[in-house]
């Protein structure tokens, strides 16, 4: 089965995440940090990651550098899940092969979970 890491220093949302991913089969992690993040990603090369932007220690854009850089998860598809509405914050993390950015209060978790299968079905079918 598919290992989804989890990037989200807010427990409740990252616990309810990792409650609905688990319910569908998925193995997940969860770091509350972008430091902690990045150490999982490593270790547990997943299929999927779910990032937060705005993070305690680094923000979403550092982590992405990090883990595309170090090449464990140069192709691992990203899908950055925040709070920040801002198009200049989406730019910039475009450059880091994103599949997509989406704005928590626009979509619910049912419909993120379903964006996060067809993302691992899109990226298994390649």
């Amino acid at each position: 089965m598919p290992r989804i890491s989890i990037i989200e220093d807010d427990q409740l949302i990252a616990q309810m995440y990792r409650m609905k991913l688990e319910a569908e089969g998925y193995d997940v992690d969860v770091a509350e940090s972008g430091m902690n993040g990045i150490e999982m990603v490593a270790q547990k090369q997943p299929d999927l990651i779910l990032l937060d932007y705005s993070l305690p220690d680094i923000d979403g854009s550092a982590v992405l550098r990090e883990v595309r850089r170090n090449g464990v998860a140069a192709d691992t598809p990203v899908i950055v899940l925040t709070n920040m509405d801002d198009e200049s914050v989406e730019n910039e993390l475009s450059k880091w092969n994103i599949v997509d950015y989406i704005v928590k209060a626009n979509l619910t978790p049912r419909e993120v979970v379903a964006k996060i299968k067809q993302t691992l079905h899109d990226h298994q079918n390649k």
